[in-house]
């Protein structure tokens, strides 16, 4: 019996919850039928991609090569931004059924490299443009063609000339059921060097909007610590969970709340809200990130400039152990050798 087959063993008798955390967060929740509340039943109408950013799910969340626990109360995933594009990239665009001339089609290129039945290890790569992705012309083009003329891919648009684009790699090693490795490389294959900047994210899928006393769950930053900072996971069906980011990057918090006044013109209970992070980095609005380091949603900046064929890493930790002064130790490296 593999190390594996044993694992698949204690999850089957429940002696280890090996499958309670794995790659159960969509890459593209909005514009789908579980979240169309229309008169007219139009997914894509009702919640388009400019919506996503700014507007809270209801029965489930979205993200590039992310993971979620088996209920989705708490999300990880990863967004990006090349400091040139209008957003940050924080999941899969795509054109509708309507704009497509083949019909509704994801306009990205990403792929899932490796996975082991429990999730003790998984490996992800996203391609990602240096140039501004070309949102506008994707679906004008798409909208031009007829269905005689084949689809109009993001590898038309001329984004990746002379190789102008990054690899980044997200990899996930388990130590234990709930203790999560992760590993990011960004690899810059373009001749030239290039900013980016890595924001992988945690936050709450929300469920306190819907059902009135939910209680709101929360994420906050620990005290400082050597090498890392730490955010603490507040839930309370979700004890002791914490989530360590190597060499102290900035984070930047807000709430998993929709943006009212942006999507339908009316004010906001808070200042913070879903897109916060994105208005933060993209637009340098500082008040839009909760300065006291709480809120519902948060990610962990890291800003680089790669050399050609270069690359840079960050690594992370999603835990409900105990807490260890050195989570990114000689164990971090052997545990994703042994997976």
């Amino acid at each position: 019996m593999t190390q594996e087959h044993q694992r698949l063993e204690e999850d089957r008798r429940r002696t280890a919850y090996w499958r309670r955390w794995g790659p159960y967060l969509s890459e593209r929740q909005w514009g789908t039928v579980r979240e169309d509340y229309s008169a007219h039943g139009d997914a894509w109408d009702y919640f388009p991609h400019d919506h996503a950013r700014s507007r809270a799910y209801r029965w489930g969340e979205d993200g590039l090569g992310g993971i979620s626990d088996n209920h989705q109360r708490l999300c990880f995933a990863l967004a990006l931004w090349n400091g040139r594009d209008p957003i940050i990239k924080e999941r899969l665009f795509g054109v509708s059924g309507s704009e497509g001339n083949h019909g509704e089609d994801v306009k990205e290129y990403y792929f899932y490299l490796d996975g082991t039945p429990t999730h003790s290890y998984l490996k992800y790569l996203y391609k990602y443009p240096q140039a501004a992705f070309p949102y506008a012309a994707l679906v004008t083009e798409s909208r031009r063609r007829d269905r005689h003329a084949r689809e109009y891919e993001l590898l038309d648009t001329g984004v990746f000339a002379d190789d102008r684009y990054f690899d980044v790699v997200v990899e996930y090693a388990k130590a234990e059921p709930e203790d999560i490795l992760i590993r990011i490389t960004a690899i810059n294959r373009g001749p030239d060097p290039a900013d980016l900047d890595l924001l992988p994210t945690l936050w709450f899928r929300n469920t306190w909007s819907w059902e009135p006393g939910t209680p709101r769950p929360r994420l906050r930053a620990a005290r400082e610590r050597r090498g890392h900072a730490v955010v603490e996971v507040e839930h309370e069906t979700l004890p002791g969970y914490w989530l360590a980011c190597e060499g102290r990057p900035s984070l930047l918090f807000t709430e998993n709340d929709s943006d009212r006044e942006r999507l339908w013109g009316l004010p906001n209970e808070t200042p913070f809200v879903k897109d916060g992070i994105d208005a933060a980095v993209v637009h340098g609005r500082k008040a839009a990130v909760n300065a006291e380091q709480f809120g519902t949603k948060v990610a962990a900046r890291f800003s680089a400039t790669i050399e050609p064929q270069g690359s840079v890493t960050v690594r992370l930790r999603l835990s409900n152990g105990r807490r260890s002064a050195q989570p990114f130790g000689r164990e971090f490296d052997a545990v994703f050798a042994a997976r």
